[in-house]
């Protein structure tokens, strides 16, 4: 083979209940996971050295300065895992297409990392001798879940996976924040809000799991959650403004995306998700604005 190109999906977490600190530094989560269509695309091909290539998706705004292309890219240890289990060395070159915000809490570097590990197995491993989800769960709590896609609840650090039924299409408008927030510092930013109380083990949502395995956006709206939101706002207090914006203009439900700062507006249709994108651009409340749909498939060869 000469080129393999893997498309990977981002995610918007539709619950994240957020346990004490653990004596390893991690976290308990009880994390619901929920695949959406904004994809960044990973080709592989083999090279003289491992090489990183990296721009944004034709037609997207999605701003890629400051992704590394190095070893500090998430998919570049990808690469280098794969290898190392196969006896090869890494001579593959990596281009990365980016259409998911950077440091956006959607898990962009995790989806590369995720289509970095399908696309140099495929180019190196042709009798599938590898375990690619133990694989991902080695490179980060999210990466999993990239390769998995749909709707899917995440224990432990959130790399425990268990698929969980959605009855439907759910439509979603996604604003993202002028800069990012690291996710090291909004979990440490969540212990110290949460220091002086006692915290509970992170818990389940019956109301949530029962909207989504309806399709009932009305009421998946209502049931959405992130404790790790008053860290978010708390290091980031404009997005407070955002999510205010997007239920005055009729958003089903809001809330911040992960560790943020993206925020998530869940819509009633794909009409609504348009007209309310549009709407929350005269707003002023975003640096730009996406929609996409959910649950999509996970890291997929194109």
């Amino acid at each position: 083979m000469t080129a393999i190109t893997v498309r990977a999906p981002a995610k918007v977490n539709v619950r994240l209940s957020v346990g004490p600190p653990r004596e390893d530094g991690y976290h308990d989560l009880v994390n619901v996971f929920h695949a959406v269509s904004l994809f960044d695309e990973v080709t592989a091909e083999p090279a003289d050295r491992l090489r990183i290539e990296v721009r944004a998706a034709p037609g997207s705004p999605v701003p890629v300065e400051g992704v590394p292309v190095d070893d500090g890219n998430l998919a570049a240890r990808a690469a280098r895992l794969v290898a190392g289990r196969l006896g090869v060395e890494p001579r593959v070159a990596l281009r990365i297409r980016k259409a998911i915000p950077v440091a956006g809490g959607m898990a962009g570097g995790s989806a590369d990392a995720a289509a970095a590990l399908l696309a140099c197995a495929r180019l190196w491993d042709d009798v599938g001798r590898l375990d690619l989800m133990a694989l991902a769960a080695d490179l980060g709590s999210d990466v999993p879940f990239a390769l998995l896609g749909g709707t899917a609840v995440g224990l432990g650090r959130g790399e425990r996976l268990t698929p969980l039924p959605t009855g439907g299409t759910f439509h979603w408008v996604f604003a993202t924040a002028h800069g990012g927030l690291s996710t090291p510092a909004v979990y440490a930013e969540c212990d110290r809000l949460r220091e002086d109380r006692h915290v509970p083990p992170p818990e389940a949502s019956d109301a949530l799991a029962a909207a989504l395995a309806s399709g009932d956006a009305k009421e998946l709206g209502a049931a959405l959650h992130n404790d790790l939101q008053p860290a978010a706002l708390s290091l980031k207090p404009e997005l407070r403004r955002t999510l205010d914006a997007g239920l005055e203009l009729g958003a089903l439900g809001a809330l911040v995306s992960g560790s943020g700062p993206t925020c998530a507006f869940l819509a009633e249709s794909g009409g609504h998700a348009a007209d309310l994108a549009a709407a929350l651009a005269e707003k002023g409340v975003a640096a730009f604005l996406l929609c996409a749909d959910g649950p999509v498939p996970g890291a997929t060869v194109v």
